[in-house]
């Protein structure tokens, strides 16, 4: 299949390409755009009976009072919509009152109980309450629930109870404000809206963040364990966040956003890049015989592993563009520029600098004998 050795001359100009790759993935790294997932906001998906311009859809909701981007495509079982909105100011504001009402909440609760027991305690349980009771009319007032005033609440159970009855139906409220505008100008047979909130975009974020942390430091543990040589620990390690940093230079170029769905597939890569990084590694390090040779035998092999993987990935990435299914499309797209950035990265800079690792021992070998 492959029968020309790349590593044969000059070898050490092969680093040239996937460091230029690497380059301009850095430049467009910081175009990727943030999907719902991480920053948060609501997704309605849309079965249209009647297919509508994208353009128009999102004049029209403008003057509803939705900042919406409408993409609108067809699909084995008909046209389809997807409406991605901004955070709403009255979920940031509720999910804001939300977290300070909590926080004070149990120290309230106590004051309660002692305060029952003891009136010396009365005073700073009233301090605290009306505290509570001046978030809680908030979140009254924000709901449109029509709740009486909190400090008519007997006690801080009840008052727990409508305030964050409220707070659901400040949600309930939006998501029923959205699906009423999109009513007034769009034909469709069924609808789906997810809204994520700021917090729990900004856990998703957090938890992204100590995931990506946890594995490169796993990586780095279980890399110098196998192998106990620095060199080749951090060629492998080079490898496989060269192989990221390509897979998000392309996210950044063709538009594809951070989501879930292409987080994980990040994170698949890391994996993939781990494979056929480890291969190399261990066939030049482990086997005898000339380095050149080695090299080119464990690029053979994981070329043909690459290779496997981009057939399987480029099927479902003619799934997605039959369905547009945007999960699929996230996946694929991402593991696809990834693997071929694989290609680069693992032959050209950790396999070169393997090879230069290896020689330059064998001639500090042959020096000294």
């Amino acid at each position: 299949m492959f029968s020309f050795n790349i590593y044969k001359g000059n070898y050490k100009l092969l680093i040239i390409l996937p460091l230029l790759l690497i380059l301009a993935s850095l430049y467009f790294i910081p175009q990727i755009k943030f999907g719902v997932d991480f920053t948060g906001g609501t997704m309605v998906s849309l079965g249209l009976t009647k297919a509508v311009d994208s353009a128009q859809l999102e004049n029209v909701l403008a003057k509803e009072g939705l900042n919406a981007n409408v993409r609108v495509f067809d699909t084995a079982v008909g046209p389809m919509a997807e409406i991605e909105l901004p955070q709403s100011e009255a979920l940031i504001k509720a999910e804001n009152l939300k977290s300070e009402f909590s926080s004070k909440l149990s120290e309230a609760s106590y004051l309660e109980v002692v305060a029952n027991q003891n009136v010396s305690h009365m005073a700073k349980y009233i301090e605290k309450r009306s505290e509570l009771n001046k978030l809680a009319d908030e979140m009254f007032l924000l709901s449109k629930s029509g709740a009486k005033s909190a400090s008519e609440f007997a006690n801080l159970n009840s008052l727990q109870k409508e305030f964050f009855t409220s707070y659901s139906s400040v949600y309930s409220g939006y998501q029923k404000s959205v699906s009423t505008a999109i009513d007034k100008h769009v034909s469709y047979s069924s609808i789906s809206i997810q809204t994520v909130s700021p917090v729990l975009s900004t856990h998703f974020l957090e938890k992204a963040l100590w995931v990506v942390g946890v594995a490169a430091l796993l990586s780095v543990i279980f890399v110098f364990i196998l192998f106990r040589v620095v060199v080749p620990s951090i060629a492998v390690l080079t490898g496989a966040l060269s192989d990221v940093v390509i897979a998000m230079g392309a996210m950044g170029l063709f538009g594809i956003p951070l989501t879930l769905p292409s987080f994980a597939a990040l994170l698949m890569l890391i994996g993939f890049s781990l494979d056929t990084d480890i291969l190399l590694t261990m066939r030049m390090l482990r086997r005898k015989g000339d380095p050149r040779e080695k090299a080119f035998d464990a690029m053979k092999t994981g070329m043909t592993m690459s290779i496997a993987a981009i057939v399987a990935f480029s099927a479902l990435f003619i799934l997605s563009s039959l369905t547009n299914i945007s999960t699929y499309y996230e996946i694929s797209a991402v593991a696809l520029a990834g693997l071929v950035g694989d290609l680069f990265a693992t032959w050209g800079i950790n396999g070169v600098m393997l090879l230069w690792y290896v020689e330059r021992n064998e001639n500090v070998v042959q020096a000294n004998e």
